[in-house]
């Protein structure tokens, strides 16, 4: 009998137990900042690690901008006579060049007809992403210039004539495609969504209303048709968050959407939010944060978000320049979402693929380690000697190859990161950029007497000694034949902490 009492009651308890959970999460969300960020970053995303970035739109017909510049801002740049970025610029190059190649009278909006997508195939794009090792994607469903890939009916009202991918150019819903292809394989659905719009002409006359009116109801009919996963808001810094009414929107997304208990948010919610409230902080083209909070380094393969045919084939990361991209965000506690910039047919440029299957086969043998990690107590350990930390002086936007100033190419007088941690529960991922001759010291480490190391991708086993408060690995000899990846090496050191 009391075995029978105390089977209920433990029945009892976890019934209660789930109903509590399940209420925490119902937790109704106020349209408040403490609110809001009470809510937690679903655990998926700090585990992805890595993710595509997609731009895609009538910007990438011309695909065209100076190099050091976002092409994806071919309309802005073209209206304002205007460009930022890195270089020196007049001003006027992107301006000089449409007329030069349109003619003066050739409107930027001529080129939603010519945003064809004619070769745009959902399943391959998905299979890319899923061979890339990607966890999750996002696409520009709506950038700056208003353009919509989803039939939107409240672009088109405010415009006053069509303005999406359904009605001009594609004549297709490229976005649902998309979505249908993506949520048949296990990376997650992701949409950018831009606030603003530069020249809609409510936005100009009313930004409040157009707020209220436009942007409002254009992202829940996002939201409530293409269901993402995540939500990646740009295109807010000119106004307040109070003026956007972003705080009722999140408020609605949480509490009323089909996405509201699952879906990931960015802090890109009004002018002054970003790095303070919201769901997972957003760099770009930074280097890291602390990792205290959940973070995403956003850039491109190329500097470009959209396709650029100005760029060269030595202006694309280098793809041991990637992976060691991937590694420094993510031993920081961040995740890496490279961006691609197919062209306006629909093509992933080659050199595009290369790179992202490049990091696929990286992964395949070194996921372990990335997948699923925390970051250690040490994100790296520096050489001993030399400064650390080199950065490029005079650049607004951090070039990609500064990761190889700090691994394999100091500049004199630098030190570099000799190797990259991550850790899951009481096992410590040691990631080296080169392989050591000999021996791998690290230091500050004392190991668990049972701990075991091995190298991911093989069966070795390796040995290894405690030498007061460092740690020296005694590394086999291998042939470059025999090395089970390429540009970086895994050493697992399970049961390392305690």
């Amino acid at each position: 009998m009391k075995k029978v009492s105390y089977l209920l009651l433990m029945i009892c308890t976890l019934v209660v137990t789930g109903v509590q959970e399940m209420n925490a999460q119902k937790k109704k969300i106020e349209p408040n900042w403490k609110s809001i960020d009470s809510r937690p970053v679903p655990s998926w995303f700090e585990d992805a690690k890595f993710g595509i970035f997609i731009h895609w739109g009538p910007y990438s017909v011309p695909a065209w901008s100076p190099k050091g510049t976002y092409s994806e801002w071919y309309q802005y740049w073209l209206e304002s006579k205007s460009l930022f970025g890195n270089g020196n610029f007049s001003g006027t190059e992107v301006y000089d060049h449409h007329v030069k190649t349109y003619g003066p009278h050739f409107s930027y909006y001529n080129f939603g007809e010519q945003f064809t997508a004619r070769d745009f195939d959902a399943d391959k794009w998905a299979k890319l992403f899923e061979d890339a090792g990607a966890k999750y994607m996002m696409i520009t469903s709506k950038h700056h210039d208003g353009f919509t890939l989803w039939p939107s009916k409240t672009a088109n009202k405010t415009w006053g004539f069509p303005w999406n991918a359904m009605e001009v150019g594609a004549n297709r819903d490229l976005l649902k495609e998309l979505e249908v292809a993506v949520k048949k394989t296990e990376v997650k659905f992701g949409t950018y969504y831009s606030l603003y719009e530069w020249f809609n002409p409510l936005w100009k006359k009313d930004k409040e209303k157009f707020a209220l009116e436009h942007m409002h109801p254009q992202f829940k009919d996002l939201v409530e048709n293409y269901k993402p996963d995540l939500i990646w808001s740009d295109g807010d810094w000119d106004m307040s968050a109070e003026k956007w009414r972003s705080p009722e929107l999140l408020a609605w997304l949480f509490n009323e959407s089909a996405v509201g208990d699952k879906v990931v948010i960015n802090d890109r919610w009004g002018d002054g939010i970003r790095f303070n409230h919201g769901g997972y902080f957003t760099t770009e083209y930074q280097s890291e944060l602390d990792g205290s909070r959940p973070w995403e380094e956003c850039r491109g393969i190329g500097f470009s978000f959209g396709y650029n045919t100005n760029e060269d084939a030595w202006d694309y990361a280098s793809e041991r320049t990637l992976v060691y991209l991937l590694l420094n965000v993510v031993s920081n506690g961040g995740n890496l979402l490279l961006d691609i910039g197919p062209d306006a047919e629909g093509n992933i440029p080659p050199i595009m693929q290369d790179r992202l299957l490049a990091i696929g086969d990286w992964l395949n043998v070194n996921g372990e380690a990335i997948y699923g990690s925390r970051k250690w107590e040490r994100a790296c350990q520096w050489s001993e000697h030399g400064k650390k930390d080199w950065k490029p002086e005079g650049t607004h936007y951090l070039p990609a190859d500064y990761i190889l100033k700090q691994t394999i190419d100091p500049e004199p007088g630098y030190g570099v990161r000799e190797i990259f941690f991550t850790k899951k529960e009481k096992d410590l991922f040691a990631i080296v950029p080169t392989w050591p001759k000999d021996t791998l010291e690290i230091r500050d480490l004392e190991l668990h007497p049972e701990a075991e190391i091995t190298l991911l991708g093989t069966d070795i086993k390796i040995d290894y000694e405690q030498k007061g408060s460092n740690v020296v690995l005694n590394v086999p000899y291998l042939t470059a034949d025999e090395v089970p990846s390429k540009y970086a090496y895994t050493f697992k050191i399970k049961n390392a902490l305690k």
